[in-house]
């Protein structure tokens, strides 16, 4: 009987560790959740301002890569105007309406 009474001792010792143990697990658990959700959605650094802020960079480096396109192409058209004459004539005409001294302009709509 004293190796049954020792065997059921120890099985009960046990099952109360494991139920301090599940008791603790949850309390840990419970812990990290709260501690990831904090994280996630209502720090200064969350992912949500995370992605947000990627979308951001995103729209600022294309708008950066129209600009760079247009000065590109205004520089061009700024060479064109100041080597050739003629080009140089036309876009004065077409854009501020110049004429010659014996000229009429019609302006058609």
């Amino acid at each position: 009987m004293g190796n049954f009474d020792l065997k059921n001792r120890l099985s009960s010792v046990f099952a109360s560790l494991k139920n301090k143990d599940t008791k603790l697990k949850n309390k840990y658990i419970i812990t990290i959740v709260c501690f990831l959700v904090w994280i996630s959605f209502f720090d200064e650094n969350c992912i949500m301002s995370d992605i947000r802020y990627k979308n951001e960079i995103r729209q600022l480096q294309q708008k950066i890569e129209t600009y760079k396109a247009d000065i590109a192409q205004s520089i061009k058209k700024s060479n064109e105007l100041r080597t050739n004459n003629e080009n140089l004539e036309k876009f004065a005409r077409e854009q501020y309406k110049m004429k010659k001294a014996k000229e009429d302009i019609f302006i058609i709509q």
